[in-house]
């Protein structure tokens, strides 16, 4: 699941734009609607040409609201930079495009509207030539320009076939298995009590989890999700979600907290940050300065405490270690924007290296600063980390080999990491770092996990009297190397996901439920068994009276036992037939083939099809014309 957010200066067509492509206006505020203009964060939803739907996030443009975008722009995907073909590059536009590159958004589209405004096509190529030079030293500097006209829908299904390549091209959001939902609205719904809605990132979230929400501490269940309008059990990372939660008021919650499984996050009032003050800011930076912090969908005021230096200028890096004034809850590799106060103006941003530091440092002590370096170079345990996350399933041998870490540090760093289960073996054996057992990183595994449950949940869904799904047919659809799938499948089984039922598995939990008809049917068909035991209705007989389903079932619940391609019989009475063979050649040393049918007082087809199938399973041994027990 994807978002995607707009940016660009006030007026530039953002919610228009929005609007043609998605068929729904995001402005939802009456005073928006009366002004023209985005206040608050907009929402909508689009399939792309190839089936992906994918969540729209609509910021405000004018200055005045800058701060609401920030609260919406920090968890999308991809974005559309609005430029209007009548006004070209604007202050704003200057700005929204520095927050972008400052938050390194992943990619993004430059989308010039109001196209049916410009004189000529010569004037489109001038705007074009110019906005080259304003993402020239940015994130978006390779960005694709579309020509767009809302009010025609010319270039509409260009932008879209557009960003359907942007985003093919753009790894999937990793699930770390600890989700986190900034929120960005609070509500509440008649019949349904408090609502909250955000991009989720870095897990999943299912309805009936505990949930907590920070930094505020209030504690509650998902009733409900939803994505898109739609509901859903499990919302995964990446997408837009509306949370319903039980147990929690809406007076306790505040936009900006986050909602989070139960003690998996700590709220914090001090970071450590690597920080770049824009080289057109209008001053430099001081130690002591007063910010306003964004992170997530968080807001706050904080005291800067430049570390290293004095001041910083226009242009340059630094290391800052942040005062906060209200707990947020952040971690280690999360961008951030600061902005000044008054005159407001957005100043830089970059990314948090210690959400968590021991202390207030000393701003001239260079242990601290050569500290701070390593750390953002990334711990022995986040290199393997990485190299895991590059190489998906394969050897400990080759991810330590990928990570380039020495031996001692590469052992200290696996041992954490399994620890703390971001890396998971999925083979038995030598766990050392010259090992050779497969180990993969925990969002790949969540990845193949729900890949695997998913073909499995799908199939129990087709074929509901089916035990389960073949082996061989879920290894196929998987699309796993043999090695990984069975790896993963047994580790599955393991961990009691999945029920192994050698050449099928089926989903922990799932079991054959006739509903009313088909019981009435299966019992209907017993009781023609009952009343004939030796000589049965035909498998055909059988299907055409209950239905090939129903019949498969009662034979995968052992009711019916199947000696044959055409004979069955009720489980009772095979096991009664099966021992009085046995005791029959126990006492006379042999049984033919006419004494079996006349012991059943039954035809040479049943007699025949049972005595070859108690051969093929090893009671009985063919001699002749008789049958012998193959251990006496």
């Amino acid at each position: 699941m994807r978002v995607i957010g707009t940016a660009g200066h006030v007026d530039h067509g953002k919610s228009t734009l929005i609007a043609a492509l998605t068929g729904t206006h995001p402005d939802r505020l009456k005073e928006e609607q009366l002004r023209e203009m985005t206040i608050e964060l907009g929402f909508g939803w689009l399939t792309l040409p190839k089936g992906e739907e994918i969540g729209i996030v609509d910021v405000p443009g004018h200055r005045d609201f800058i701060g609401n975008m920030l609260s919406g722009v920090g968890g999308i995907d991809a974005a559309l930079l609005v430029i209007a073909a009548d006004e070209g590059v604007m202050p704003q536009t200057r700005e929204h495009l520095a927050i972008l590159d400052l938050l390194q958004i992943p990619a993004g589209v430059i989308v010039l509207t109001k196209t049916d405004l410009a004189p000529d096509s010569a004037w489109l190529d001038l705007l074009e030539t110019d906005i080259r030079g304003a993402v020239s030293d940015t994130v978006l500097k390779d960005a694709p320009i579309v020509r767009v006209s809302a009010k025609t829908n010319s270039g509409l299904d260009i932008l879209l076939t557009t960003l359907t390549k942007l985003l093919e091209d753009k790894p999937a959001r990793p699930d770390l298995n600890r989700p986190r939902l900034p929120i960005d609205r609070v509500f509440s719904m008649s019949g349904f009590g408090t609502v909250v809605t955000g991009t989720l990132i870095d897990g999943y979230l299912s309805v009936g989890d505990e949930v907590e929400i920070l930094p505020g501490g209030a504690s509650g269940r998902v009733r409900g999700l939803q994505t898109h309008r739609k509901k859903e059990e499990i919302a995964v990372p990446g997408s837009r979600v509306a949370v319903n939660i039980s147990g929690v008021n809406m007076e306790s919650i505040r936009r900006g907290e986050v909602v989070a499984h139960t003690k998996q996050y700590h709220s914090t009032r001090r970071i450590d940050a690597r920080f770049r003050l824009l080289k057109d800011a209008s001053s430099p930076v001081n130690h002591g300065d007063e910010v306003k912090f964004f992170v997530g969908a968080s807001e706050t005021v904080g005291t800067l405490r430049l570390l290293g230096a004095e001041e910083l200028k226009p242009g340059k890096e630094g290391w800052i270690q942040l005062e906060l004034r209200e707990d947020i809850v952040a971690v280690r590799g999360d961008r951030y924007i600061l902005r000044r106060p008054s005159p407001s103006e957005t100043l830089g941003g970059g990314m948090i290296i210690d959400h968590q530091p021991k202390g207030r440092h000393k701003r001239f002590d260079e242990s601290v600063l050569r500290s701070l370096e390593l750390l953002m170079q990334g711990s022995p345990a986040d290199v393997l980390f990485e190299a895991a996350l590059a190489l998906h399933a394969s050897s400990i041998k080759d991810t330590v080999k990928k990570s380039r870490l020495e031996a001692a540090n590469a052992q200290n760093a696996l041992d954490e990491l399994i620890q703390n289960g971001k890396l998971i073996p999925l083979e038995p054996g030598d766990l050392s770092a010259a090992g050779e057992s497969l180990i993969i990183a925990l969002p790949q595994w969540n990845k193949i996990k729900h890949r695997i449950e998913g073909l499995l949940d799908a199939h129990h869904s087709q074929f509901r009297l089916r035990r389960g799904m073949p082996r061989e047919e879920l290894k196929s659809k998987s699309k796993l190397p043999p090695r990984i799938f069975n790896a993963a499948l047994n580790k599955l089984i393991e961990n009691k996901a999945v029920v192994d039922g050698g050449l099928w598995a089926a989903k922990a939990g799932h079991e054959i439920r006739f509903n009313e008809a088909e019981q009435a049917k299966a019992e209907k068909l017993m009781r023609g068994f009952e009343s004939n035991p030796y000589s049965t209705p035909s498998v055909k007989e059988c299907q055409t009276e209950a239905g090939e389903e129903v019949v498969n079932a009662l034979i995968e619940l052992k009711e019916l036992v199947a000696v044959s391609a055409d004979v069955l019989f009720r489980k009772s009475d095979y096991d009664s037939m099966a021992e009085k063979i046995r005791a029959t050649i126990q006492e006379n040393g042999q049984i033919t083939l006419a004494e079996t049918r006349d012991l059943f007082k039954t035809t040479r087809k049943y007699a025949q099809a049972l005595l070859e199938h108690l051969d093929s399973i090893g009671i009985t041994v063919r001699d002749g014309d008789f049958r012998k027990l193959k251990n006496p």
